[in-house]
C-alpha cells in the first residue's frame, strides 16, 4: 500500500528553535513527541540559506543554480509580480507522486513564482491554498502602495491583506480537509508555513503563554498545527500509513528571538546555521524511535520520496539528489551522500565531504563581521555574487561551530575537498571564478507579467494588522 506523504515546511525555523533541538525558550511538545517517536536529523540541509532558491531545490532536487535560480536579475528572491518562475518544463515532487497515483495538495507559501504557469497547480499540485511568496511582500503604513498580499485558491486571488494572526489556524483547517477528503487515496500534502518569517504575527492566545515573546509564540503555533494534523490522521484512520516529515527552509535570523543553537551564522550565510536546519521522519510502526547524524538534504526528498511511493524520477535530466530512502526510514545508519555543496545566489561557498567542511568563498560584505541590529539601514548589504576567496577548513565532527579554521593542517583533506569542488563549477557553474556551468536549465520566463493585486485606495485593507517595520 502506498504511503501517504506530509511534508511540513516552516520558514526560517533554526537549527535550535525546537526542543528536541535543544531549545529551553520554545514549548515544542507535538514536535517534541513527533521526533521521540521517529528518526531526527542532525545534519540535514538545505540546498539554499534564502527562501525561493531552497524551496525551488527541494521541489525539483536540483542546487539552485542548475535550474536558474541561484539569483533572480541581481534579486535574492522572486518578488510579486516577478517575469520570473519555476520553468514549467521543470519535474517537481509533487508531479512525481501525482503520476504515481497520489492527490496532490500545496498549502501557504511556493515563493517559485507567481505568474499562473509558475503557480503550484502548474507543478504537480491538484490544488493550492496560501501566499505565493513572503509575508511580508505586503502594504504597511511605510510602504502602502506595494501589492497587496493576495491569498490565493487555485490560481484565484480569494482574499487581500488577510489577518496574519489567523493563518496558521485556516492553513491547519484546510489541511484537515484534504485529509479528510482524501479517504483511503494516498496523498501528498505540503504544507509552508508563513512562520516564523519576519514580521511576527502570532495568535493573541499564544503571546500570553510564549516564554520568548512573539516569537515563542509563532513556533507554538506551529508546533499546534502540527499536533491537530497528527490527530486528524488518526481520526480519518490513515495515521499508521503516513510519513510525516518536518524541516525548516533556511536557518533562522538570530536577532528576533530565534536560535540556530550551536551552529554558527544563520539566514543568507553558508555557515551551518544558514542551512543546516531541524528534519524530523516520523512513520508510526515503520520508523523506529533513533538520532541519524549522518548527511542529508532536500536535493535527496524527491528521489527518496519517490522510492517510498513507487513512483519514478524524470530520467531525461541531470538531478542532484540521491535516493537516500533507507537512510530515511531507519534500514540504514550510513549515508549515500558523499559531499553537499553550499551554494550562495551563483556562488559556491563552500563543500563538506564526510566530517570536513571546506569554505572557499565568503561576500565581500558579510553578516559575521557586524553587529547585528534592528535597525536594516545600519547593516550594509552585500551585493549579489560579490564575493571573495577565502581558506578555512572545519572538522564539523568536533567544531560544528566553525571556530577552529584547520585549513593550513590537513592539505590531502583540501585537496580532495578541492576537487570535488572544481568538477561542481564545471557541472553547476561559479560567479566567484567566473565559470559556466555546462549542465544548468534556464529559469521559466512570464510574458507582460503583473502582480497577482493590485493597490486601491478606496479599498478597506487591513492595514492595522501590517504595521511592523521588520522585514525578513
Amino acid at each position: 500500500m502506498q504511503p501517504n506523504i506530509v511534508l511540513i515546511n516552516c520558514d526560517d525555523l533554526g537549527y535550535g528553535d525546537l526542543g528536541c533541538y535543544g531549545s529551553e525558550k520554545n514549548d515544542t511538545p507535538c514536535l517534541d513527541a513527533l521526533a521521540a517517536g521517529g528518526r531526527r536529523f542532525t545534519d540535514f540541509y538545505m540546498a539554499s540559506a534564502i527562501c525561493s532558491p531552497s524551496r525551488g531545490a527541494m521541489m525539483t532536487g536540483c542546487y539552485p543554480p542548475r535550474i536558474g535560480f541561484g539569483s533572480f536579475h541581481g534579486e535574492i528572491v522572486l518578488f510579486p509580480g516577478d517575469c520570473m518562475g519555476l520553468h514549467p518544463d521543470e519535474v517537481t515532487m509533487a508531479d512525481v507522486l501525482k503520476n504515481a497515483g497520489y492527490r496532490t495538495m500545496h498549502i501557504g507559501k511556493w515563493h517559485c513564482g507567481d505568474q499562473k504557469e509558475f503557480l503550484p497547480t502548474s507543478h504537480g499540485f491538484d490544488d493550492y491554498y496560501g501566499l505565493p511568496y513572503s509575508n511580508d511582500m505586503a502594504i504597511s503604513e511605510k510602504n502602502v502602495n506595494y501589492p497587496p498580499l493576495p491569498l490565493v485558491h487555485g490560481t484565484v486571488v480569494i482574499e487581500q491583506q488577510p489577518d496574519q494572526r489567523s493563518l496558521t489556524e485556516r492553513y491547519t483547517e484546510k489541511s484537515i480537509e484534504f485529509i479528510r477528503e482524501s479517504g483511503r487515496n494516498p496523498f501528498f500534502l505540503y504544507l509552508g508555513h508563513l512562520h516564523v518569517h519576519l514580521p511576527l504575527y502570532a495568535p493573541e492566545h499564544l503571546v500570553k503563554k510564549s516564554r520568548n515573546g512573539d516569537y515563542g509564540a509563532c513556533v507554538m503555533a506551529v508546533d499546534w498545527s502540527t499536533g491537530a494534523i497528527v490527530e486528524a490522521l488518526k481520526k480519518y484512520g490513515v495515521y499508521e500509513n503516513t510519513l510525516i516529515l518536518f524541516t525548516s527552509d533556511n536557518g533562522s535570523r538570530n536577532d528576533f528571538g530565534e536560535s540556530n543553537g550551536i551552529l554558527r551564522g544563520g539566514k543568507g550565510e553558508t555557515w551551518e546555521g544558514g542551512l543546516r536546519v531541524p528534519f524530523i521522519a516520523h512513520w508510526k510502526g515503520k520508523i523506529k524511535p533513533s538520532v541519524s547524524s549522518e548527511m542529508i538534504c532536500s536535493l535527496d526528498l524527491l528521489p527518496s520520496l519517490a522510492k517510498i511511493a513507487g513512483g519514478e524520477v524524470p530520467g531525461d535530466r541531470i538531478l542532484d539528489g540521491q535516493d537516500l530512502s533507507d537512510l530515511i526510514l531507519g534500514n540504514t545508519e550510513k549515508s549515500a551522500r558523499k559531499v553537499f555543496f553550499y551554494y550562495l545566489h551563483n556562488t559556491l561557498e563552500a563543500a563538506r565531504a564526510g566530517e570536513w567542511k571546506l569554505h572557499v568563498a565568503k561576500p565581500r560584505v558579510s553578516r559575521d563581521d557586524e553587529e547585528l541590529t534592528r535597525d536594516s539601514s545600519a547593516v550594509p548589504k552585500p551585493r549579489v555574487d560579490d564575493s571573495v576567496e577565502v581558506r578555512e577548513l572545519y572538522h564539523l565532527a568536533v567544531d560544528p561551530s566553525e571556530t577552529h579554521n584547520v585549513y593550513d593542517e590537513y592539505p590531502d583533506i583540501v585537496e580532495a575537498i578541492m576537487k570535488e569542488i572544481r568538477r561542481c563549477r564545471e557541472d553547476i557553474g561559479d560567479a566567484l571564478t567566473h565559470t559556466a556551468g555546462k549542465n544548468v536549465r534556464a529559469i521559466g520566463y512570464a510574458e507582460n507579467p503583473k502582480p497577482l493585486t493590485e493597490y486601491k485606495e478606496d479599498y478597506p485593507y487591513l492595514v492595522a494588522m501590517y504595521d511592523k517595520t521588520e522585514v525578513g
